[in-house]
């Protein structure tokens, strides 16, 4: 069971992840280990909130291929376990990434004793660099 949020999990049966063998430098342990996870994800299928689906389907990500499956390959580590909790990681990442709302920007104005302020700054800055000019 991952927790998404305090309210939101995602059960580990909906997670598919494979052992593979990685890739890369590493001699013969990397050649005969399968140390690497692949994980899958299938969004449509999932027990996730309809607010949650919406999200992640409409993003345009690397990691969600077409037909709306998160795809993680974790191999930056020497051990399976480390890998399956760093794609598992990803993928929280990832949802909390995509399903977050932005507040919407309010504009706002300057207040007058700013204005006065920043005015004030000017004409100190600019009687200062008049008295750079020639002496007669």
């Amino acid at each position: 069971m991952i927790m998404l949020s305090r309210n939101i999990e995602l059960p580990d049966n909906e997670i598919e992840l494979t052992a593979i063998r990685a890739q890369g430098a590493g001699g013969q342990h990397v050649n005969k280990a399968s140390t690497a996870i692949h994980l899958r994800f299938d969004i449509a299928s999932s027990s996730l909130p309809p607010f949650y689906k919406e999200r992640l389907l409409a993003a345009n990500h690397h990691l969600i291929t077409g037909e709306g499956v998160v795809v993680i390959k974790a191999q930056e580590y020497r051990s399976q376990e480390m890998n399956r909790e760093a794609a598992l990681q990803r993928l929280v990442n990832l949802i909390a990434e995509l399903t977050t709302v932005e507040k919407t920007r309010r504009a706002t104005r300057p207040t007058r004793a700013s204005k006065v302020r920043r005015l004030e700054g000017k004409i100190r800055r600019a009687n200062t660099k008049a008295l750079r000019g020639k002496v007669q």
